[in-house]
């Protein structure tokens, strides 16, 4: 573990020793608070086999109080690894699978006339779930996406005249299928901006996929994972994950690397400025500086160093980047963009 003595902050309200001192005591608080973290992954890895990333990636949105978009081709894991979290930290969940045909009642729902009483009375819709998987959320059409991202924004929903709130811990995780745009409403850029997270899904390694077929070959059954956390645990750690400690040079290092994807000229990368059209909104730099805290407190380390946020930087940048006619023609994506300001600007 890195040496917290040499941690100071810039506001000059505290010495390098007592700074360190607070960071040693974050450290320890940390460690005991997310020991839940290795129960989760332990019985995770009982049924995901082969995606280590986005087991990960799940928690941090988790912890950081977003949401997550997955693309990947079909049979990645993506609805058996949100159904297994949910089972592990004793959530309810709901599956939505989007067609062309949805409306947003189907999925808010809607005011029923009650016989017994004489009136309307709100039944609600499956969108009223700890977790909430979107099967394939790019099927439906705009005013169904849009009453689903409302709801994951404001966290409450509106049947006729009353607001419901939605239960604690919220965790939307929307999938996208990238090899089939037939009947398909593609997600426009305000509207996936939403995500805190977009996490791209490969194929498992050879091995992985050996172990994957003889779990689902095998005479015992498919494992079940077991109920090892409270949902109250999961909103206290998200207090904890506020806590952790970011110094005034990283907060800048994240910055510039959302302005780099603006502004590539003034970090020195002026062949980048015809690749982009838009780069990240300060809800980038937002959700940076939380998934950068929320990968730490995985860590167990009460601050956050470079490497946390280059570790999630292209999850959390890789669908606030619009790419230009130039860049599609060179066959450029954003995986090389964000690599290309990551190398350039400057690490504190």
């Amino acid at each position: 573990m890195e040496d917290t003595t040499n941690i100071s902050t810039t506001s000059g309200t505290q010495s390098t020793g007592e700074v360190g001192t607070d960071i040693r005591a974050l450290n320890e608080l940390i460690h005991q608070e997310s020991s839940f973290v290795d129960l989760i992954k332990m019985e995770m890895n009982k049924v995901i086999i082969g995606q280590p990333q986005m087991v990960e990636r799940l928690l941090i949105a988790l912890l950081s109080d977003g949401h997550i978009l997955l693309e990947g081709v079909p049979g990645l894991a993506k609805t058996l690894a949100i159904n297994t979290l949910a089972k592990t930290i004793d959530v309810s969940f709901s599956r939505i699978q989007f067609t062309p045909d949805l409306l947003p009642a189907d999925l808010l729902g809607t005011m029923i006339y009650n016989h017994n009483k004489e009136e309307f009375v709100s039944k609600r819709g499956p969108i009223f779930a700890n977790f909430v998987l979107a099967d394939e959320i790019n099927r439906a059409p705009a005013k169904v996406q849009s009453a689903l991202l409302e709801a994951m924004q404001e966290r409450q929903v509106t049947i006729g005249d009353t607001t419901h709130n939605l239960p604690k811990p919220f965790l939307v995780l929307a999938t996208m299928n990238p090899i089939e745009q037939e009947g398909t409403y593609p997600l426009p850029e305000a509207q996936v901006d939403r995500f805190m997270l977009k996490v791209v899904l490969d194929y498992p390694k050879k091995e992985e996929e050996k172990l994957i077929l003889r779990m689902n070959t095998s005479e015992g059954g498919f494992p079940k994972p077991n109920k090892v956390v409270a949902p109250e645990t999961i909103i206290k750690a998200r207090s904890i994950v506020r806590k952790v400690y970011m110094d005034e040079k990283i907060e800048q290092y994240i910055v510039d690397i959302v302005n780099a994807t603006r502004t590539p000229k003034e970090y020195g990368m002026d062949n980048l400025s015809d690749l982009i059209d838009f780069g990240g909104s300060p809800r980038a730099s937002i959700a940076l500086a939380t998934c950068a805290k929320a990968y730490a407190f995985i860590k167990k380390r009460g601050y956050v160093i470079p490497e946390d946020v280059r570790a999630i930087s292209h999850d959390v940048l890789r669908h606030r980047i619009g790419l230009s006619y130039e860049a599609e023609a060179e066959n450029i994506n954003t995986e090389i963009i964000i690599n290309s300001i990551l190398n350039k600007v400057e690490v504190p």
